[in-house]
């Protein structure tokens, strides 16, 4: 099955993944952007589906951001995006993720703890999967690649990662989280459990502006190169 790599986000066949869209972060204090979240998150959400038009859209973990309190923006967020789907035909499905303990206040859409896309498994990846696959989609740790001193949010791919099987781990949909700089990163630093081997991800990078992928060598290969 390919893989099509767009605007952090993995199209697998006809169904489109997203994953950590943390919805709510940045709703007060200091992180109150334009960016990142609300209304900005559901347009790029809406260009994604409008590209790709998907029979289905998987949201692999952390719908939310928020443990104890949703607040009625992050309500409108959501909603923006289940509207998004509906206008589009797409089915929207949510695996749950670890910061997602509110969702059933604002989510009466389906939920599967890992959701299977032929021979692959969606999952959020804070935990160990239940199922067998040949490939795993995940986020959780939200990787972030250096590159002369700017810091790009990039996929992780790797081969026989976990249990033989490919794992494919995206960066957070939400632009407000800042990421985890993977360039020096072992195994046991990452907080996902399906990470095993750190130096065979291959980090590929979205590039916004140019609107194409751009693959670099496994992490053990490509730290001798930065």
């Amino acid at each position: 099955m390919d893989l099509t790599y767009d605007g952090r986000a993995l199209v697998l066949e006809d169904t489109l993944v997203v994953a950590d869209c943390h919805v709510g972060r940045g709703t007060g204090g200091e992180l109150e952007f334009p960016v990142g979240s609300g209304s900005e998150m559901v347009e790029r959400f809406r260009d994604l589906v409008e590209r790709h038009e998907p029979d289905e859209v998987v949201v692999a973990g952390d719908l939310l951001h928020s443990f104890q309190t949703v607040p009625r923006t992050v309500e409108t967020t959501v909603a923006g995006l289940r509207a998004v789907c509906r206008e589009s035909g797409a089915r929207l499905v949510v695996t749950p993720g670890n910061h997602d303990t509110m969702l059933d206040s604002v989510w009466d859409g389906p939920v599967e703890r890992e959701y299977r896309v032929g021979d692959t498994l969606v999952l959020h990846g804070h935990e160990a999967p239940e199922g067998d696959a040949d490939r795993y989609v995940v986020g959780h740790d939200h990787p972030t690649i250096e590159i002369e001193g700017q810091r790009r949010p990039c996929y992780l791919v790797g081969e026989g990662q976990y249990r033989g099987s490919e794992v494919v781990m995206l960066p957070s949909f939400n632009k407000l989280n800042a990421g985890v700089r993977v360039n020096t990163m072992s195994a046991g630093e990452f907080q996902s459990p399906l990470v095993t081997d750190a130096d065979s991800l291959a980090p590929v990078v979205w590039d916004e502006h140019a609107r194409e992928t751009k693959a670099f060598p496994p992490l053990g290969e490509f730290r001798r190169l930065l």
